[in-house]
């Protein structure tokens, strides 16, 4: 009969492996609760009523999803592309234009999707007008570069990641705001750029990856207790072989 006599060094191997894994679950059990309330916060903000934007932001980062309006003149001289998503099936880019606000400082407003065939600003003259705008918007911030998060390539006529102060720098403008004004559609005559709805893209996985966790170390437990479960012994400390009824 079988018997669990486990290893010292299978015991010294499982004991730390799981524990680490419960604790890796249980970590993701409180952020789990965090991304929650944040989701919640950022929602609140999102379908706030809309407020100025003010020319001092002391963090940028509290204003991240809020609605906004802005005033002043844009410079579509300045503008730049912006690699886009495709929209409707479309390929295409998104329009960042600089915004000459009525105090004098600049800032950068996405104004949304354009098709390719439709980049060169005379393509679509009539949502360039020179004269002064109220921009409704969504305040964001620029993710932050990473492994799969393309870098710009200096000199490029489309930027593939968001960066204010180097889009800004790269069409002789002053410091900007490290955010930009996202927008909302309906504001641009003729229909392009299309502005961007409101998006709130933050995943929340931490249920899924905490039930992974535990579901390894549960795994793991059930290796251990199987493997290291080891056959009887015969009276005379051999393995007992049965040959005609007789112990052999």
């Amino acid at each position: 009969m079988a018997s669990f006599r486990p290893t010292l060094r299978a015991t010294f191997i499982t004991i730390p492996a799981v524990l680490t894994m419960l604790g890796l679950g249980t970590w993701q059990l409180h952020r789990l609760g965090w991304k929650a309330e944040l989701i919640e916060r950022v929602e609140q903000r999102a379908a706030a009523a809309p407020v100025p934007l003010p020319a001092t932001l002391d963090d940028p980062a509290e204003w991240e999803f809020r609605q906004v309006t802005v005033s002043g003149r844009f410079l579509h001289d300045k503008e730049l592309l912006l690699l886009a998503r495709p929209h409707q099936g479309q390929a295409g880019y998104e329009v960042v234009t600089p915004l000459r606000r009525d105090d004098g400082a600049v800032l950068l407003v996405n104004r949304g999707f354009v098709p390719m065939d439709r980049r060169a600003a005379v393509s679509r003259a009539q949502g360039q007008g020179s004269g002064p705008v109220t921009i409704r918007g969504t305040v964001r911030l620029p993710p932050p570069s990473g492994l799969f998060q393309p870098d710009n390539s200096p000199g490029a006529d489309v930027w593939r990641r968001l960066d204010p102060p180097a889009m800004a720098a790269a069409v002789g403008l002053p410091a900007v705001p490290p955010l930009v004004v996202e927008a909302l559609p309906g504001q641009s005559p003729g229909g392009l750029p299309a502005g961007i709805a409101p998006r709130v893209e933050l995943p929340n996985n931490h249920l899924h990856y905490a039930l992974t966790w535990y579901g390894l170390a549960v795994t793991l437990i059930a290796v251990y207790v199987l493997s290291q479960r080891r056959s009887g012994a015969a009276p005379d400390g051999r393995n007992g072989h049965h040959k005609d009824g007789q112990t052999v």
